[in-house]
């Protein structure tokens, strides 16, 4: 009888802690389940995004094009009925050619689209069922530990045996691709056309940051600079604009990353307030921010936050092209010759200049440095009307 009392005893011990622990996974499973379900809601948003981005960019893409296409027949075509007719019909088969190539990439977001909301409610159901067992097992080992008996010893084994099995199975998150994953690759050569050899403004320069002679490059010191006081400096951020001041036509300028982990590049509202570290709220920045860690590199963009892409190489070169008519932003691996992200409809209240930005040092030493490279030649013996293009 003693050693009944003390089996039920043990077992009603060993039962409340596989309680505890079956009750502490269940949250788990609950927490998880939570989160595969926002995700579903997060994947379609993304998809939208990633749609708009691509058909923005071979919209933007198409207009370079005719505008190329146009400067260098404009002449030619003139006089000649024959030579207008053939352009013509350039210009159609270049919009065909476009329009199979934006649908092949529209097509393959949407196939990865699906795949990964498969996954997502594979995942959802897998967890509901694994949710409903560990509730009727806690259920069930409530009981047992609620009774003193020799009921308890009852079919024990077999509750153990559920209850390991239940506490063995893995819980986690469906591996879905990243939607970035299906890039927009090729650049328009008007790009280069359009390539402007910005320059950085000294007054604007937080004190950490050291700008070269020419005004193209700069890099990080631990100490601040003693600098000249300037109500349009940055204070905060280590962050410099360019001189250079659109407010309208289209622009293009190339920055050499490579020496850089962590870097901001964009377009700012002359306007906009220099005091502060990160974008602020009003929407006067428009930013792609590059983190590089290890040999991955993750990209966010502004506004609003949100991370947009994840690679596995080393950046070299990052292109900014600037609609200001169209309210048009992109963002391009140059090595590549891929779109990282774009954004379209833009409005803007006054002149936008080019931003770049490091990240100050924390204590530690910091040699991250950026430059502005160089146009070729031709692009700067070349201008091209905002006007010539075709909408």
């Amino acid at each position: 009888m003693f050693l009944q009392s003390f089996n039920t005893l043990c077992l009603l011990k060993l039962f409340q802690e596989i309680l505890n622990t079956l009750k502490e996974k269940l949250e788990v499973a609950k927490s998880i389940l939570a989160d595969e379900q926002e995700r579903m809601v997060v994947i379609q948003g993304e998809e939208q995004d990633f749609k708009e981005m691509i058909e923005s960019e071979y919209r933007i893409r198409f207009q370079l094009m005719v505008e190329e296409m146009n400067f260098r027949s404009l002449q030619d075509c003139v006089f000649n009925p024959k030579l207008r007719e053939d352009h013509l019909n350039q210009v159609l088969a270049f919009a065909t050619e476009l329009k199979g190539q934006s649908q092949e990439t529209l097509q393959r977001l949407n196939d990865l689209g699906k795949e990964n909301m498969n996954k997502l409610k594979e995942s959802e159901g897998r967890l509901s069922g694994h949710i409903c067992s560990l509730q009727k097992m806690t259920v069930e080992l409530e009981k047992k530990c609620g009774k003193y008996t020799l009921m308890v010893l009852q079919n024990a084994g077999s509750s153990l045996k559920r209850s390991e099995s239940l506490l063995l199975q893995c819980l986690e998150q469906a591996q879905i691709t990243d939607l970035s994953l299906c890039q927009v690759t090729g650049m328009s050569r008007m790009l280069k056309v359009l390539q402007r050899a910005v320059t950085l403004d000294p007054k604007t320069a937080n004190p950490c940051l050291v700008l070269s002679e020419d005004l193209r490059s700069m890099h990080l010191r631990n100490v601040q600079q003693d600098v000249p006081r300037s109500p349009g400096r940055f204070v905060f951020s280590a962050t410099v604009l360019g001189v250079e001041s659109f407010t309208s036509g289209r622009h293009y300028w190339e920055v050499d990353v490579e020496k850089a982990t962590k870097w901001q590049l964009g377009v700012s509202e002359d306007s906009a307030s220099r005091h502060g570290d990160l974008p602020t709220a009003s929407g006067n920045k428009v930013l792609l921010m590059g983190s590089l860690m290890g040999t991955n590199y993750t990209f966010w963009a502004f506004p609003p936050l949100k991370r947009v892409s994840l690679r596995g190489e080393q950046m070299h070169k990052v292109g900014v092209f600037l609609d200001c008519e169209s309210g048009h932003i992109s963002f391009y691996d140059v090595a590549n010759r891929s779109l990282i992200y774009n954004f379209s409809s833009l409005t803007f209240q006054g002149a936008l200049r080019p931003i770049f930005s490091l990240c100050i040092p924390s204590g530690v030493t910091n040699s991250d440095s950026l430059s502005i490279c160089l146009p070729p030649v031709s692009s700067c013996d070349v201008t091209v009307s905002p006007q010539s293009s075709l909408a």
